[in-house]
């Protein structure tokens, strides 16, 4: 039998640990709610998911001289409750607030490294010269998800449907779980949840790309051709673009593929560092006939995105002045151009222009790693982009994901018409624990994204229905009371791998009450988390957290007072007492999410061991966070909904589904022929 409390001492249960909250007003403890005991086709897409990198264009002039400079030195049923009463004496316990771990990071490799490599080389508490946490294997083992894509081991860091299967060539170092020796990896699937690893799909063993095989998008064309532009990092550090295809166009696996000869096809053109020119997009079809690519640059510490035009993807033509740039956003990485549509909840292929259509441009910031996005207007005649609001352009207003979420990409799935984003997952553990494990980093659960007709400025970001096939059996919990200052437990058995629908509503009275209260200052991020009470917040959920709630993640809302007068509500996730280990990162993420009248409160969060994704109102805003626990781990891993407001009464329905978990396993060779149709 396995022991359910693994890492806590045998009379824990009588034992008072600090938490992550102020003292509850009543000295209540958390009260238990039980569950009865019965129970594209061509897509263009790309591939700079998690650590892609660079790509180089030029003039014929510049190409000659990059090639002269080498040359020169070479699962259901319905949960009940047990009573809703918060303050029963018989369960009291005493909470009260610890200062959240803080850590320092090292600094950064520097960007020639790449944007995949681990800038989170923690070691302690105290810094350098703190000891490490004392991880052991059984805790460290936790740590690998079960439903979420990942190397079978060591570093990794776009995706591709073709005949069939979904394809998805990623950044990963084979020699171990550090930033280095990067080729690309390769694993195929037939609905994005269950993945094979196939053989190695390309390898640092050219000039061109010597320094890494990195970034790169293919572009499917209307012969069912496939080309792949990709980023190599030459033998002298020169971002250069380089261009290869499939050995074999008929074999659905793409197996093998072999680079053009006339490589490289694109290099930095005048003005642009030799360092600072990467990450191609796929390509799109202009009215003309011609292909077009978007490019990341900067000049300066301005953020820009570049255009070309190619009608063989062996000479391209570069469009006057630049696709689009904002001041102050430094480089900007793993740039995105797709369409959504106003009037329909289907994805657009790239190309796709018009009434009824507007264009989102995306970039992955080198300066802070975050993914911002802005929705605008294309001006396919002029090679440009305007957002509609200048206020939230590009790297200054919304981000895909408020947590850790990177180098992310998107491609249209002609299969289900839709368009799917995936981001890397970094860890944010220190680097000797990646290597203790011996693997580090993951992809997110692949997201539908669609324009928010409601808003108009934002996208609605939603797991891919495919991961519901690994929902099991499910727990309902309706009309659940929650007073002000308690933590109730919700029965669902062990809770590391769920997925969790919640809706909550706040006490309309208190709703009043506060809108006539003085307007409030409040950030997630520089708040002190779900221990920082306010009239109407923090509430939500505790997820990873065990019995005694000595380890916990926070998923709340918090409403205040806003300068205009109206409430303001924000999403936030507290990771700052998520595990006593003193080596991880434990930031408070979250931002502001727009609530429109008569919504109500929800978030759907994905718990997969040491990822947490939610997702707030139908997905205006996401937040991705790695947990690292020590205790709330196995059969001791716990959730809870708490109320931490001082004034509200929040009512919480929920329904949470235990999650099993994807096959994800080598590719025999054998296997091809009973794949191959």
């Amino acid at each position: 039998m396995v022991d359910t409390l693994p890492f806590l001492p045998s009379s824990s249960k009588n034992v008072i640990l600090p938490v992550s909250y102020s003292p509850l007003h009543d000295g209540t403890q958390p009260d238990r709610r039980r569950r009865p005991t019965k129970g594209l086709v061509a897509v263009v897409c790309g591939l700079c998911m998690v650590a892609l990198m660079a790509a180089i264009i030029g003039s014929k002039i510049d190409r000659q001289q990059v090639l002269r400079h080498h040359h020169h030195d070479r699962d259901i049923t319905n949960g009940t409750l047990s009573s809703s009463s918060s303050s029963s004496s018989s369960s009291k316990t005493t909470l009260r607030e610890t200062p959240a771990t803080t850590t320092e990071k090292p600094l950064s490799r520097g960007v020639s490294a790449g944007v995949s490599e681990k800038t989170n080389r923690l070691v302690g508490a105290g810094g350098g010269n703190s000891p490490a946490f004392p991880w052991n294997n059984s805790m460290l083992s936790w740590q690998r998800t079960a439903f979420h894509f990942q190397p079978e081991k060591n570093w990794m860091n776009g995706p591709l449907f073709y005949k069939g299967w979904y394809h998805f060539f990623y950044q990963y170092n084979p020699n171990g779980a550090v930033w280095g020796d990067i080729v690309w990896g390769h694993a195929v699937s037939r609905d994005l949840i269950h993945w094979l690893h196939l053989p190695l799909a390309m390898v640092a063993d050219q000039w061109y790309d010597e320094n890494g095989v990195w970034s790169g998008s293919a572009t499917i064309l209307p012969d069912d051709t496939i080309v792949m532009l990709y980023t190599g990092s030459t033998n002298e550090s020169v971002q250069v673009q380089n261009l290869a295809y499939p050995v074999d166009p008929s074999d659905p696996l793409l197996i093998k593929w072999e680079k053009y000869s006339g490589n490289p096809v694109l290099v930095p053109p005048p003005g642009i560092h030799k360092k600072d020119f990467r990450d191609p997009t796929t390509a799109w079809l202009t009215s003309e006939g011609k292909w077009r690519i978007m490019v990341g640059s900067k000049i300066n510490k301005t953020g820009i995105s570049l255009v070309y035009d190619t009608l063989d993807f062996k000479s391209y033509e570069l469009l006057d002045g630049v696709f689009h740039g904002v001041p102050g956003t430094g480089m900007w990485e793993c740039v995105d151009f797709y369409p959504v549509s106003e009037v329909s909840n289907e994805g657009l292929d790239t190309a796709a222009n018009g009434l009824g259509v507007r264009h989102v441009v995306k970039a992955s910031l080198d300066d802070d790693r975050h993914d911002y996005y802005a929705i605008g207007t294309y001006d396919e005649k002029n090679g440009k982009w305007l957002p509609d609001n200048h206020k939230i352009d590009v790297g200054i207003g919304i981000r895909y994901d408020y947590g850790i979420f990177y180098a992310s990409k998107s491609f249209y799935d002609q299969n289900k018409a839709r368009r799917i984003l995936w981001g890397w997952i970094s860890e944010s553990d220190s680097e000797l624990a990646d290597m203790k494990k011996g693997w580090a980093s993951l992809q997110g659960i692949p997201r539908t994204v669609v324009l928010d007709k409601k808003t108009g400025t934002n996208l609605l970001q939603w797991p891919v229905e495919e991961v519901e096939s690994l929902r099991l059996t499910s727990s309902e919990f309706k009309d659940v009371q929650v007073k002000p200052g308690s933590v109730v437990s919700l029965d669902v058995g062990t809770a590391t791998q769920l997925d969790i629908v919640a809706e909550f509503e706040v006490d309309k009275k208190a709703l009043e009450e506060t809108a006539k209260a003085n307007y409030t200052e409040f950030s997630c991020s520089t708040s002190s988390g779900a221990a920082q009470r306010g009239a109407l917040g923090p509430f939500g959920l505790l997820v990873l957290a065990d019995n005694i709630l000595s380890e916990q993640t926070p998923v709340y809302f918090y409403i205040v007072k806003g300068s205009d007068g109206n409430l303001k509500t924000f999403f936030c996730t507290d990771q700052s007492r998520s595990s006593v280990a003193n080596d991880v990162n434990k930031q408070i993420y979250g931002s502001f999410v727009p609530v429109l009248k008569d919504e109500k409160l929800s978030v759907r969060i994905l718990v997969d061991h040491s990822l947490v994704e939610s997702f707030a109102q139908g997905g205006r805003t996401c937040i991705t966070s790695r947990v690292y626990p020590t205790r709330a781990i196995y059969g001791a891993a716990r959730i809870f909904t708490f109320n931490n407001a001082t004034e509200a009464t929040v009512t919480t329905s929920l329904k949470i589904w235990q999650m099993n978990s994807a096959f994800i396993r080598p590719f025999h060779p054998d296997q091809k022929k009973q794949h191959s149709s």
